[in-house]
């Protein structure tokens, strides 16, 4: 069944051990989604994310705010609206909000629903 919704329908939840960072689990189990999760991230200014690896890749659009990306030799990338990130398996990463605006993002995560 095809579902549309906005994405503010699905409440935002706060990240664990990350002040001002929240997430919007807009699509995973709650459409049936069988592959893939979309999240939509929100930073207020200063919060960054857990400098952190994964054993999936992540696959970013910056919808709004000013962002730097970490890798894991702690070089900065700045990237704004409309960029895109790959941040490949195993890849030591960080988002940090720079600017004085809230940062947002979707970010696509490969999923398999719990049975």
């Amino acid at each position: 069944m095809i579902r549309a919704f906005h994405y503010t329908d699905i409440e935002a939840q706060p990240v664990e051990g990350c002040a001002g960072v929240s997430i919007r689990w807009v699509m995973a189990q709650n459409v049936g989604a069988p592959h893939f999760a979309m999240r939509i991230l929100e930073l207020e200014p200063g919060a960054s994310t857990e400098y952190h690896a994964h054993d999936w890749e992540h696959q970013v659009f910056v919808l709004a705010g000013e962002c730097a990306v970490r890798d894991a030799q702690g070089n900065l990338t700045a990237v704004g609206p409309g960029s895109c990130v790959y941040v490949p398996p195993e890849q030591v990463h960080q988002f940090l909000n720079q600017g004085e605006t809230p940062l947002r993002f979707i970010c696509v995560i490969p999923f398999t629903p719990q049975e």
